[in-house]
């Protein structure tokens, strides 16, 4: 059995909680959909959309409605192909492990009426360029890992 592998830092004065997650690699025209991130504060990056599995959601439910959430998009699940952990703290200071499922998706249609997230826009990368942007490493190892295949 292969190792999972872990990104991120843990710092020692943090306790983090392990968290179910789920990101997706959806391809259209030889580019990757992105979320980019914009905060109150002007902090801002690029991940993969997706993110916490809610309770009693499977993995590939919670990549889907966060698709849709965040960049009004839905989406099918085609095929699972990766796990990778990654500690982090979020924007409240909440430390995390998020114990990531990545998924690669089909888009079924464009649907901005599932769009939740304010603070999220939809962006579409070249795969190489999708990789040095993002801001976890678990994402840009799962963007690697995807070319590869």
């Amino acid at each position: 059995m292969r190792a999972v592998p872990q990104f991120g830092e843990r710092r020692a004065d943090r306790t983090y909680v392990d968290r179910p997650a789920a990101f997706g690699i959806l391809e259209r025209d030889g580019k990757i959909a992105l979320v980019h991130i914009v905060k109150a504060d002007g902090a801002s990056w690029h991940d993969l959309p997706g993110g916490g599995v809610d309770e009693g959601e499977t993995p590939e439910e919670g990549v889907v409605r966060e698709f849709g959430e965040e960049a009004g998009l839905k989406v099918s699940v085609r095929s699972s192909f990766a796990v990778a952990d990654q500690f982090f703290l979020n924007t409240d200071g909440d430390a995390w492990n998020n114990r990531g499922s990545f998924f690669v998706l089909d888009l079924l249609s464009e649907q901005p009426d599932l769009k939740v997230e304010d603070d999220h826009t939809l962006v579409w990368l070249e795969p190489a360029a999708a990789i040095r942007t993002l801001r976890h490493d678990s994402h840009a190892w799962a963007v690697a890992a995807w070319t590869r295949n």
